[in-house]
């Protein structure tokens, strides 16, 4: 396996740093080209806690979503290093898929960095004109 991009190791943990989730990327993993818009793990975190808490049959899932107050992401190691981010966190992101984004609504979703093989900024779009 390829060590992770180091450029997108950087974008993402500037992401994290600045709890900024306005960065769009597209993705190209296994199988996908995912495009959608970087968030910070704990507010990507909160959100699917959020979502799945109004489900009747998912709530309990909820809880494995929620980021640990003492263990925040992007928190400092033991050894005082801040972590370096080994995953995306893109909402409202669509897997592109001939003429379509799916989902329609845009989704949550996490990616391994060291699945990327290419990415580009920006968010991708499909037009009829």
């Amino acid at each position: 396996m390829l060590e992770p991009d180091a450029l997108l190791v950087d974008i993402a943990a500037m992401v994290e740093s600045e709890h900024s989730n306005q960065m769009p990327l597209t993705v190209v993993v296994p199988g996908a080209v995912i495009t959608g818009r970087l968030a910070p793990e704990d507010l990507w975190r909160e959100r699917v806690a959020e979502v799945l808490a109004t489900s009747d049959h998912l709530k309990p899932f909820s809880a494995l979503f929620a980021v640990p107050a003492a263990d925040p992401a992007g928190a400092s190691a033991a050894d005082g290093q801040v972590r370096r981010p080994t995953h995306l966190h893109l909402h409202l992101a669509r897997i592109l898929q001939g003429s379509f984004g799916l989902p329609h609504t845009g989704g949550m979703y996490r990616i391994a960095i060291a699945d990327v093989s290419s990415w580009t900024v920006g968010d991708l779009s499909y037009s009829d004109q």
